[in-house]
């Protein structure tokens, strides 16, 4: 069986995340023990409180050391991806798996992201929506219209998530402004979406401009698995370098729809989501006829060694 691995994004964080986790596998535990973000992740994701975890600067560590614990809990049972990619932030524990990061090395990283992506927009009033049922070229036409109304904002398309899922985000004029549009255009429904900031839009241009610099200093490991990156839909080629594609990533649509059926296209049996919630797993339900099972708790672990072995 080929195996996908998926990595959950910011937006699932959840308190209590990992505690059982910690309790039960010393791989888990040695991970977050040695994590050190300039915070205390265990007592953020443990106890929260949610205000806190929620804040990017501390959301971003915590999940990645999830995913890195978990990720060595289940190579220990022997579960190892064919292929991995991530939602969002989830890409960054994707390249660890790829052997592209180290743990500490990941950590260090997502914590310096999401200083920079919580600073590159402060004090500037954002909204983010999901756009549901509406093509991806109306999608882009609402947003169109709505900058040429509003040339000196910023509206963009941020996620596309899965067949019928999108989600807007910008400034909140020009959101508020395209959420009438797309109903216009005949979305089924338009949602506001709680998040701390206009993420993958141009409005992280300033995270990502720090992001190329800090990338400068970092290095890079030999991918050993392929990862089907955000900005892309697809594998990368060799003309293409993980840190500009990182850098756009932050910046520019995540092609999530496009992300799972280009792994289902390289023969994937089975995907595995990593992370609280299960938001990957709905997305591959939408998408593709392929069994996604969801790791988040111990008991979630013998659960797939024993789907597997079926």
């Amino acid at each position: 069986m080929k195996l996908g691995f998926l990595y959950a994004g910011q937006g699932s964080q959840a308190v209590g995340m990992g505690k059982d986790l910690y309790e039960t596998f010393p791989a888990f535990r040695e991970v977050l023990d040695a994590a050190d973000p300039g915070f205390d992740v265990k007592e953020v994701s443990f106890n929260g409180p949610a205000e806190v975890l929620n804040e990017t600067k501390y959301t971003q560590p915590c999940m990645v050391a999830f995913a890195v614990g978990l990720t060595k809990v289940l190579a220990e049972a022997g579960i190892r991806p064919d292929i991995a990619a991530g939602l969002s932030l989830g890409e960054y524990s994707a390249l660890y798996a790829a052997g592209v990061f180290t743990e500490q090395q990941v950590i260090d990283l997502v914590a310096f992201r999401g200083n920079a992506m919580q600073s590159a927009v402060k004090g500037r009033e954002c909204k983010m929506i999901a756009v549901l049922g509406l093509e991806r070229d109306k999608v882009y036409e609402g947003c169109h219209t709505v900058q040429e109304r509003y040339p000196e904002l910023v509206c963009e398309p941020a996620n596309f998530n899965c067949p019928g899922q999108i989600t807007v985000s910008g400034d909140a004029e020009a959101v508020e402004a395209a959420a009438e549009v797309m109903k216009e255009q005949g979305a089924k429904r338009v949602l506001p979406v709680k998040v701390s900031g206009p993420f993958h839009t141009s409005l992280m241009k300033p995270a990502g401009d720090q992001l190329k610099e800090r990338f400068t200093k970092e290095a890079f490991g030999e991918m050993k698995i392929p990862v089907i990156f955000n900005a892309i839909g697809r594998e990368k080629t060799e003309e293409e370098e993980i840190p500009v594609l990182l850098e756009k990533q932050v910046q520019t649509s995540v092609l999530f729809e496009d992300t799972i059926r280009y792994m289902a296209e390289q023969g994937i049996d089975a995907f595995v989501e990593i992370g609280p919630g299960k938001t990957l797993s709905k997305f591959v339900q939408k998408t593709l006829e392929l069994p996604c099972f969801n790791v988040e708790k111990a008991e979630d672990i013998e659960a797939l060694k024993e789907a597997l072995a079926q």
